[in-house]
């Protein structure tokens, strides 16, 4: 991924962010079919969207065709998924493969516009099948009556399939924004371990871990299974603790939040996840999934990788290493049950796959699928790779069946999930080095109420269907640092912090254009020193650079660009005595050591790290610039390793701590992915 300059840097952050305020829906109804638009992101100057048609009648609508008019300054600059004409009013017909919506089946279709200032437009509806407009406070009913719900998750078919036999749920056309390729595993090359996917009509949202880092439990949002965008998080700080705050010598690292679950249920998102910091389970809830806000339950007690699930009017949880049980929660899920079901429904599940092992049975994703309870758990028996299991009853507390579900490339730990069209996937992850774990979407089939994962039981690299090439764009993002020229004090949500902020160090205010981080503490050195903002690192090979200013650091102090583990490597700029140094640490050996020291006779100052992982070569590069054209190796290649000291991805992070004295600050001007 390349960003060459502040504007297009500052484009790439709007394409991926998808918040509230960005988003809007208007029904319009007759007895035919259901029309919605949304607009889908929007930045200062720009925006996209999409309509949708679905069928609520009981015949098939054939060759439809809709039509809208802006009232201000909105214009439509290209489109995907259906022929486009007009130019304000603008009319919209199907191509030849989405000319026909059969009864309760949706088609979409997007586009690209231009606008003022303003937000982005949503107007009405028009045309059959949408029929005519609709008054502003029977929209809103429409809206809130209407809420998309999951699918009724039944298996498509009992017949194996092929992946080159499978079809995308969301097709898209050549006139699409992004280019089309097929889409390929892994699907996101960065660290997104313990993935739980649901589906929420024609949406798919996922939760995941990452462990010591501030906000946590992020939540991601795709049309395709592929391209996935962060949309929030379940919690600002797990706790307000020593660990989470890196005070008294004490860390959160390897701990923090660990697996999560997620699930919908009749109009309420629930997110539970556990953490080893606080000994505590936490279920958190809200109404809406992308703004929140999000209300918290603390259960005493660890229920490890649990497993959230609800069933006429109950909620449990399923939990376990090995031996798999299950307790009741009340039915908002706010606490245990007094008196309520706990038990142990499946002793000793590892007996299945062997009878030694690196890890037992453990990840624990609870679903009912046609009739059955099915529960997956991996596993990693000695001598083999991580192993998926499946287990399999017709009542939720046993007795269960169990097989192995897929052993292959060590590709294991998650859950089912079907498209709106039938066709089912394992959302998986595997270890794949200092990149982190990283997701695989695999193929599943049904035989004879079993779901058979992969294709003659080998993972695929290619998936047979056809997706937007959007690469990460919602999972990392360039950052220019404007966000307080527009009287914004929040960032992106690709960023995170290491363990708790103290928000009294940081500003996008105090010189709008720039992120300052300032000095609250000293710290004995770059792993245990606050305030250090991080994004993913990604596959194959990775490139973050930044520019930052100096001119207010004060002796003893650090900062700079850090690729973040246990075994850490940064190139930044150190001042002792008066004086200014480029330095570059590296921690290979297992203890820091400063390979490198240059003077510096300038306070503006480039920094660059280049992170190869392919075939898991795991190396880091350091780089320093005196113009930000001409850039200069530094120190020692850095040899990553994905330790679980950490137990997460190394992480591009940006960084100032003090040694000596408080309230040295720098200045960052940008970051920027690619070379």
């Amino acid at each position: 991924m390349r960003v060459n300059n502040k504007a297009s840097a500052r484009y790439a952050v709007s394409r991926v962010k998808i918040g509230g305020s960005f988003f809007a829906l208007l029904f319009a109804w007759n007895v035919h079919a259901s029309c919605q638009y949304q607009v889908t992101n929007q930045w200062n100057n720009g925006f996209t969207a999409a309509i949708k048609i679905t069928n609520t009648g009981t015949g098939a609508i054939n060759n439809w065709s809709v039509n809208w008019q802006y009232s201000g300054d909105n214009r439509i600059t290209n489109s995907w998924n259906a022929n486009l004409s007009g130019a304000n009013p603008y009319s919209a017909s199907n191509l030849s493969w989405n000319a026909t919506i059969q009864p309760n089946q949706t088609v979409e279709f997007g586009f690209q516009g231009t606008k003022g200032t303003a937000a982005a437009e949503v107007p009405v509806i028009n045309g059959a099948p949408c029929g005519g407009s609709v008054t502003s406070s029977s929209r809103a009913a429409s809206s809130s009556s209407n809420a998309t719900t999951t699918s009724s998750s039944r298996p498509a078919s009992s017949v194996a399939m092929s992946s080159s036999s499978r079809i995308s749920s969301n097709a898209v056309s050549s006139s699409s924004a992004f280019n089309l390729v097929e889409a390929s595993n892994p699907t996101i090359w960065a660290d997104v371990p313990d993935p739980s996917v649901i589906r929420v009509g024609n949406t798919y949202y996922m939760s995941s871990t990452t462990m010591h880092m501030s906000p946590g439990v992020p939540i991601m949002k795709s049309t395709d299974l592929v391209n996935w965008s962060l949309i929030n998080y379940a919690y600002s700080t797990l706790d307000n603790t020593s660990a989470f705050n890196l005070e008294n010598g004490q860390n959160a690292y390897g701990k923090g939040s660990w697996a999560s679950s997620i699930r919908y249920v009749d109009g309420t998102y629930y997110v539970s996840t556990f953490s080893y910091t606080t000994n505590k389970t936490y279920i958190y809830k809200t109404r809406d999934i992308e703004n929140g806000p999000w209300t918290v339950s603390a259960l005493n007690g660890l229920y490890h990788d649990s497993s959230l699930f609800f069933e006429n009017g109950r909620a449990f949880l399923a939990y376990g290493i090995d031996d798999i049980k299950i307790i009741e929660l009340t039915a908002d899920a706010s606490a245990i049950k007094p008196g309520g079901l706990n038990q142990t429904i499946i002793t000793k599940s590892s007996s299945v796959a062997g009878t030694n092992f690196i890890v037992r049975p453990e990840g624990t994703h609870l679903q009912k699928i046609n009739g059955r309870y099915y529960i997956s758990l991996i596993t990693w028996p000695s001598g083999k790779s991580r192993t998926q299991l499946i287990f399999r009853s017709n009542n939720l507390t046993g007795p269960y069946e169990a097989r192995i579900a897929l052993q292959d490339q060590g590709v294991a730990q998650g859950g089912l999930v079907d498209t709106p069209t039938g066709n089912w996937y394992a959302f998986l992850f595997r270890d794949f080095g200092a990149v982190g774990r990283i997701p695989y979407l695999v193929p599943v089939s049904w035989q004879d109420g079993w779901p058979v994962m992969g294709v003659s039981g080998k993972v695929p690299q290619k998936l047979g269907f056809v997706v937007e090439d959007k690469n990460l764009r919602g999972i990392v993002t360039a950052d220019e640092f404007n966000q307080g020229s527009q009287g914004s004090s929040s960032l992106p949500l690709q960023w995170q912090w290491n363990h708790n902020p103290d928000n009294s160090g940081w500003s996008l205010l105090n010189r709008p254009g720039y992120l300052r981080l300032t000095t609250k503490r000293t710290a004995a050195n770059f792993e245990v020193a606050r305030n250090s903002l991080t994004q993913r690192t990604f596959g194959p090979q990775s490139s973050a650079r930044i520019a930052m200013e100096t001119a207010g650091m004060k002796d003893g102090d650090y900062a700079g660009l850090g690729a973040l583990q246990t075994r850490y490597g940064f190139v930044g700029v150190n001042k002792t005595g008066g004086n200014k140094s480029i330095v570059m640490v590296d921690t290979t050996s297992g203890s820091p050591q400063e390979i490198t020291r240059i003077g510096l006779n300038q306070d503006r100052v480039y920094f660059r790290i280049d992170m190869d992982f392919r075939n898991q070569t795991d190396q880091g590069r350091f780089y320093y610039s005196l113009d930000g054209n001409n850039w200069t190796v530094i120190g020692s290649t850095l040899r990553m390793t994905y330790d679980l000291k950490h137990f997460m991805g190394y992480r591009f992070a940006l960084f100032n701590y003090a040694t000596q004295s408080t309230g040295g600050y720098v200045d960052f001007d940008y970051y920027r992915l690619g070379q």
